[in-house]
């Protein structure tokens, strides 16, 4: 995949040449990692994993060296700053090992940038996300979904209602939302990350609502404790779990360690026996 100005997007695995490549390792479980990404990792002279954005469980970080040889974790001030990665990869294939797939993350998209602006060879190989998982997990029909959500920690007294209307805009289009949850209390990104757990982010939910409710009125609409949904744990490793109901249920199964949401519109028939068959049962 080449453009006009932009540096070569090469996948070839026979010759592992000086630049930077990111490489997707899957959604947490090593097993989904493609070959081309492991016999390309394997062949980089430096290995990084960057640990901000999402997180590879302990077990797969140990199992990380014995695929590919040895790695060194970065958090976001090594990515968004660069510069010793920049100046390694003029001179030889360095990696960036990344949870999911490479290119969903804004920082990441930046590199790309830097690479061009510095004509440094920038290569993507893809790799599953938990995004595209949990859409076809959640039993709903893809076409359905609207603009998807992060929830974000609040930061001392402030709490941000975006997400909660970005939500509510879904439902009166009649889409689907997914709820990404956030990974960082801190919004910093410096630190190891510290996943929201379910109970969290349906308390949030449960205060934005009140402080829009407080601020705009929301008289005609339901608190979101009262909404249908789904959630998705650890998507894509062996402790998967998959669970639906009302948000007032989903809040009390605090089990695992990476978590996400959708919040349905109205059902297709289809999408309604699909819902039924992931409700909780105690």
């Amino acid at each position: 995949m080449t453009g006009e100005g932009v540096a070569g997007f090469r996948m070839t695995v026979a010759n592992v040449l000086s630049g930077l490549w990111l490489i997707g390792i899957g959604p947490g479980n090593l097993q989904q990692m493609t070959l081309e990404a492991k016999e390309i990792a394997t062949k980089c002279s430096k290995r990084y994993l960057e640990g901000y954005t999402a997180i590879l469980p302990k077990d797969q970080e140990d199992e990380l060296d014995n695929m590919i040889g040895e790695w060194k974790k970065v958090m976001r001030g090594e990515i968004e700053n660069p510069r010793k990665i920049l100046d390694e990869a003029k001179n030889e294939a360095v990696c960036i090992l990344v949870v999911g797939d490479p290119m969903q993350a804004t920082t990441h998209v930046d590199l790309e940038m830097y690479c061009h602006d510095e004509g440094i060879d920038f290569n993507i190989i893809p790799g599953l996300s938990a995004t595209s998982l949990a859409v076809s997990m959640s039993g709903l029909q893809s076409y359905k979904f609207g603009r998807q959500v992060t929830l974000p920690y609040p930061y001392g007294n402030y709490l941000a209602t975006s997400p909660l209307k970005l939500i509510q805009k879904n439902q009166i289009n009649n889409l689907h939302t997914l709820v990404l949850f956030d990974l960082d209390p801190s919004g910093m990104g410096f630190e190891i990350p510290q996943p929201m757990m379910p109970s969290e982010a349906i308390e949030i939910l449960q205060k934005m609502y009140e402080k829009l409710s407080d601020e705009e009125g929301l008289s005609n609409v339901e608190s979101p404790l009262t909404w249908d949904g789904i959630l998705l744990s650890d998507l894509g490793t062996k402790e998967q779990r998959i669970t639906s109901g009302s948000l007032n249920e989903l809040s009390t199964r605090d089990v695992g360690t990476i978590h996400c949401m959708v919040i349905p519109a109205n059902f297709s028939e289809m999408e309604k026996e699909a819902f039924n068959r992931r409700r909780i049962v105690e």
